[in-house]
């Protein structure tokens, strides 16, 4: 009588660890639990990304820029400042300043894009016309303006596209770069003029 073998184990498929992609509602439950306290934190591709300390200039101009695009756009609009907007499941760039339609009550969760959304830029602007810059064209919002403290001028990406080439699947087909002497009307509220100095610090 012959003995009996086990039959060999099964072979294991070598798998390599994947990074952890975090979603939005994941991501604003770490915030409600202060894991960013005074930091300043972004979701994008599932990816949290922490900029560095804002310093004076960038922060002077992110105020005077959120006032006066408060000023242009008037009643029916919210400027929300560095706000929750949510690009999809696993994005949410959290823009230095975005413009919606409508009132609080009118988004019972947080808006999905917007006619307007403001980076303003000084280390990171390689990073705002790159890929943040497809980013918000995939999120199909109307108009992006990154304002440059560094060069003191304004890009302005208009006609959100797809394009296959480019990160996330879209870029702006349209892109002016404004001077300090130049102005330039949203595209929401075309009879009102911003002039690029009026943003500057």
């Amino acid at each position: 009588m012959s003995a009996l073998t086990a039959p060999p184990p099964a072979a294991v498929p070598s798998v390599r660890p994947q990074p952890r992609r975090w979603t939005c509602a994941e991501f604003h439950q770490m915030g409600d639990l202060g894991l960013f306290e005074g930091r300043r934190a972004m979701l994008i591709d599932g990816v949290i990304l922490e900029e560095g300390p804002m310093n004076p200039p960038h922060a002077m101009a992110a105020t005077i820029t959120e006032d006066r695009v408060r000023e242009t756009f008037g009643k029916g609009w919210q400027v929300r400042v560095a706000k929750p907007l949510l690009l999809g499941k696993w994005m949410d760039p959290e823009p230095d300043v975005a413009v919606v339609s409508g009132r609080p009550a009118d988004y019972p969760t947080h808006p999905k894009s917007a006619a307007l959304v403001v980076e303003v830029s000084d280390t990171s602007l390689k990073f705002d016309i790159g890929e943040k810059m497809n980013l918000y064209a995939a999120g199909n919002v109307a108009e992006y303006w990154v304002l440059d403290v560094t060069a003191r001028v304004l890009h302005v990406f208009r006609d959100p596209t797809p394009d296959a080439t480019a990160p996330h699947g879209h870029a702006f087909t349209t892109h002016r770069t404004l001077a300090e002497t130049d102005a330039v009307s949203p595209l929401a509220v075309p009879a009102a003029g911003v002039a690029v100095k009026d943003l500057l610090p």
